[in-house]
Order: C-alpha cells, then structure tokens, then sequence
C-alpha cells in the first residue's frame, strides 16, 4: 500500500456550491492548479466513469521541474464516484517516463456541512513515490485556498 497525503479547509459556502465546483470544467481550471501553475483541461467528460486530462504548466519551470516534460505535468483522472454533494473520488495518472511517478493516485474530495459552510477534507491514497509529501500536501492545501476563494466570491 503506498503513501496518504491530505489536507482539509472549512469554506464558507454550502455543500452543493463546492461540490458544483468540483465537477464544473471552468472551475476546475481556475482553482485546481496550485499556487504556481495553471491549468487547462484537454478532455471533459463530468460522470461515474468518465473523466478529464489536464495540463498543468508552472509558471517557472527552472524552480519546479514537471513530471511529464520540463515545465508540465499532464493528468488523466477518471471518476470512480461521485456522490452528490458529499464526495467526489478520482483516479489520478501522471504521464511520466520516470517510474517513481508511475501509477494510480486515488484523490477523495469529502464534503460536510459545517454551520454555514463546509468542510472539504482532500485524501489522496497510494501517491507515487516520486512526488514529495510536503509539497503534494502544500499542493493540496493551496488548491483547496483556490477552491475556496473561488466559491465564496461566487456564492
């Protein structure tokens, strides 16, 4: 069994605001990317066994370099669950020639009503090797501040 990093925020949106977030294509591309990058999602395809490719490109490549060329890490991410407005499960590949970044990450993006807002816990299971745990939980931590700052201006 490989490693489990996480991260978890309280937003000050509802439920069903976040979870839109999670499955909107625009949205995805405006606060997934960590502090550093940015994305743009190749293929879309919002359902239980469908999926999406993203690019991610960091800004300066010569501090970060990607995993699948120099300056870009590309994701294929399937959807094995979504539970609406509860959880959404995916399976993460990175396309890579490296074998420390081979295989399939499983990320869980829970929700729970929190007062007035919620709580995202974000549990990625079995992560490759290659990728290093305090900067995929700093990664994680600073999606889930985009995600948040995303929704709450817009809710």
């Amino acid at each position: 069994m490989g490693r489990t990093d996480r991260a978890s925020r309280l937003i000050a949106a509802p439920p069903v605001t976040v979870y839109g977030a999670l499955l909107d294509r625009e949205a995805l591309e405006a606060w997934l990317p960590p502090v550093g990058m940015r994305g743009h999602i190749e293929r879309w395809d919002p359902r239980p066994g469908g999926g999406f490719r993203m690019v991610l490109t960091y800004l300066d490549a010569a501090d970060s370099p990607g995993k699948t060329s120099a300056a870009t890490d590309v994701v294929e991410v399937g959807f094995a669950a979504l539970v609406p407005p509860e959880r959404v499960v995916q399976r993460a590949v990175f396309e890579a020639d490296a074998p420390s970044y081979a295989g399939t990450m499983t990320m869980t993006w829970h929700l729970a009503a929190a007062g007035a807002g919620t709580g995202v816990t974000v549990t990625a299971t079995d992560v490759p090797p290659g990728i290093d745990q305090a900067d995929h939980e700093a990664g994680i931590a600073s999606s889930l501040a985009n995600l948040a700052a995303y929704v709450e201006a817009a809710d």
